[in-house]
């Protein structure tokens, strides 16, 4: 439900006030100004403005940078949060959209793992903005395309949707994605382990590299978990992959450059008194113009031969 909707008379709603004040609640980390840092809480908001849902943002940002959002929780499919509102019992709040069939997203995963650059950034926790075309590309966009793909429910008594609540949980969403990105692909219905584990499992099928075992988990006392012996760990386990080279033939090049260097190093040709034209005349009081042309024909005489 929403605010009131067009002929519906709002005095029901005027003994509300204004929202009850909220101590630990999450609060929106941009005071003022657009809120979203990352190209993907920026697209994410801009999407949903693009639904023409007016003033019912304004409201929820208002909310947001409050702290009336109590909770958040990010799920394959659906957001759940806890907003309060003017009420002594806050309202739940969920925002469903669907998640990606399990066989689309092996289709992504093959596309991702396909693309070094791809599989390299999310290895490294980043989601490039190229990320969006390429789920295009595949049938599955990343951003919801129309509002009705959003399943928005708010047990408060308002009508209109998203009412306040729904979109203070829209910006704390989006502010979400910047902290971590990989939300946006876990309501997608992949989680970040799940993802790059996938990753991982096949860009070794496709180089033929085994990707190392994960760490042990440590026993409930804190001692390390039983380690099969002659298996490699610490430093070893990165570098088991690794080709060797004989340590006479590495001593040999340790010194030598990766490219051929040239027999002179390059040098900006430029003017012996480039720095005179752009500092411009002294002051009158040490010498003024005449000063100037004195120190440049100094510097012409004195300069290098080979200039």
């Amino acid at each position: 439900m929403g605010e009131p909707s067009a002929g519906v008379s709002s005095d029901r709603f005027a003994d509300y006030g204004r929202p009850r004040r909220v101590d630990g609640g999450l609060r929106a980390r941009s005071a003022r100004g657009a809120i979203g840092r990352s190209w993907w809480s920026r697209r994410f908001l801009e999407v949903l403005e693009s639904f023409a849902l007016g003033t019912r943002l304004t409201r929820g940002r208002s909310y947001a940078r409050a702290g009336q959002v109590l909770t958040l929780d990010i799920t394959p499919g659906r957001v759940s949060a806890v907003v309060q509102g003017s009420r002594p019992q806050p309202y739940q709040v969920s925002i469903a959209l669907e998640p990606f069939p399990a066989a689309l997203w092996s289709r992504i995963e093959d596309e991702l793992a396909g693309q070094a650059f791809f599989s390299a950034r999310l290895l490294a926790g980043d989601l490039p903005d190229e990320l969006e075309e390429l789920f295009a590309a595949a049938g599955a966009p990343l951003f919801p395309r129309a509002v009705d793909e959003l399943t928005q429910r708010c047990n408060c008594p308002d009508f209109a949707v998203p009412c306040k609540h729904l979109a203070a949980t829209f910006y704390l969403l989006a502010e979400a994605f910047d902290a971590d990105p990989f939300e946006l692909l876990h309501w997608r219905g992949r989680s970040r382990a799940e993802l790059l584990d996938e990753l991982r499992n096949r860009r070794a099928a496709a180089t033929g590299v085994t990707p190392p075992p994960v760490d042990p988990p440590s026993e409930p006392d804190g001692t390390a978990s039983t380690v099969e012996v002659g298996a490699p760990v610490g430093a070893a386990r990165a570098l088991a992959g690794l080709s060797t080279t004989p340590l006479a033939e590495a001593a040999d090049r340790f010194w030598s450059a990766p490219v051929p260097l040239p027999d002179r190093p390059p040098r900006l040709v430029t003017g012996t008194d480039l720095l005179l034209r752009q500092l411009g005349a002294p002051a009158p009081a040490i010498g003024g113009p005449g000063l100037l042309e004195r120190l440049r024909r100094a510097y012409r005489a004195f300069g290098p031969a080979d200039r």
